[in-house]
C-alpha cells in the first residue's frame, strides 16, 4: 500500500475487538447484515480518530462534525456525545491500547426492511461500530513524499454531493485514486468544477508559494479538521497563509507542498504528474508545520486518561 494511509503491519490487530452496536467481538466476528444501508447504499457517515497517550485527539471536533453529517442526513444517533465517547475509550481499554493507535467510527443508517434507497423503508436503528487499530503511517512515505497525479476525476459541488460531509458514499474519490494507482502515483489530486485545485482523493493538499502557504478555498474540499488546526497553526505562529483559489500552474511552480488529514498529520508531497515540487522533501515550512502540529497533538493528548 502506498500514500498517505500506508501503514506498518501490526500483528496485534488480528486479535483487536470491535465496538459493534454496544458489544464488543472479535474482529473476525465482526458483521453487518448485506440488508444494512452502509453495506447497500454507503449511506452514513465516519470519523477517523486518533489515540495519543491515552487520549483521543481532537474528539470534540471530531463528534462535532459526525453529529452535523448524521443530521443532515437525517440518521438520528441514538447515543449522545458523551455516552459516544465512553465507547471509544471502551474499544481501546478492551484492547489494551494507549498509543500509535488509529479508530474509525462508523454510523450507517441501520436496516433495510427491503434493498431500497429510500430511507423510509429502514427497519431499525442505525448501526454504530468502532474499530481501533494499533495502526501509524509508514515512515518512508514521510521521508520520500508522495507522488500525485492530477485526475480526470472532478470533486462535486455542495449540490450534488457535499465534500463538508463525512458519508460512506466515497466513489467518485475512489475512482480518483484508482486512476492514480494505475499512472503509478500514490494519490490523486483533484480538481474542483472551476478547474481549480480542490483537495487529494482522502486528505487536504497545500502548496507554498512565495513564501506563503495556500489552500483551497474549502468550497470543495473535505473540512478537515488536521486542515484547519494547519490554517490555525500558520496564523498563530506569523506564518502567511491564504485560503483562495489555486491553479495547477501554480503547483508545478510551488516551492513546497504537503497534504494534510487526521491519519498522518502534515505529509510532504514530492511530485506532481512526474514533475518534481522545489527542491527538498519535505521542504523547511513543511518540516516546520508537521513540527508545530506534532507539538499541538502532544499538548492536547498531554493526560492520559485510559
Amino acid at each position: 500500500m502506498h500514500g498517505s494511509q500506508s501503514f506498518v503491519p501490526d500483528p496485534r490487530n488480528e486479535h483487536v475487538k470491535v465496538w459493534l452496536n454496544g458489544e464488543l467481538v472479535p474482529r473476525n466476528e465482526a458483521k453487518v447484515s448485506v440488508l444494512d444501508a452502509g453495506f447497500m447504499l454507503g449511506d452514513g457517515v465516519w470519523e477517523g480518530m486518533r489515540l495519543v497517550n491515552g487520549r483521543l485527539a481532537f474528539i470534540g471536533a471530531h463528534l462535532e462534525r459526525l453529529y452535523a453529517g448524521a443530521r443532515a442526513l437525517a440518521i438520528d444517533i441514538p447515543m449522545t456525545p458523551e455516552a459516544l465517547t465512553e465507547a471509544l475509550y471502551a474499544t481501546v481499554r478492551a484492547n489494551g491500547m494507549h498509543d500509535g493507535v488509529h479508530l474509525r467510527l462508523m454510523v450507517t443508517r441501520g436496516l433495510k426492511a427491503t434493498p431500497s434507497q429510500d430511507p423510509r423503508s429502514t427497519a431499525s436503528g442505525p448501526t454504530i461500530v468502532i474499530v481501533a487499530e494499533h495502526k501509524e503511517q509508514d515512515p518512508a512515505v514521510r521521508a520520500r513524499g508522495l507522488a500525485l497525479v492530477t485526475s480526470s476525476h472532478r470533486t462535486s459541488t455542495p449540490d450534488v454531493f457535499d465534500m463538508a460531509l463525512n458519508t460512506h458514499s466515497r466513489l467518485n474519490l475512489i475512482r480518483a485514486l484508482v486512476q492514480a494507482a494505475d499512472l503509478g502515483a500514490d494519490e490523486a489530486l483533484m480538481l474542483d468544477p472551476h478547474g481549480f485545485v480542490a483537495s487529494c482523493n482522502a486528505t487536504n493538499f497545500f502548496i507554498v508559494s512565495r513564501g506563503a502557504v495556500c489552500t483551497s478555498t474549502g468550497r470543495y474540499c473535505f473540512r478537515g479538521i488536521t486542515r484547519g488546526h494547519v490554517i490555525a497553526l500558520c496564523r498563530g505562529h506569523g506564518i502567511a497563509v491564504e485560503e483562495r483559489d489555486v491553479t495547477l500552474a501554480e503547483v508545478h511552480g510551488a516551492e513546497e507542498a504537503f497534504v494534510t488529514g487526521t491519519y498522518g498529520g502534515v505529509t510532504p508531497v514530492a511530485t506532481l504528474d512526474g514533475r518534481r515540487i522545489g527542491t527538498t522533501t519535505p521542504g523547511p515550512l513543511t518540516r516546520r508545520l508537521e513540527t508545530l502540529y506534532q507539538a499541538q497533538l502532544r499538548e492536547e493528548c498531554a493526560d492520559s486518561r485510559t
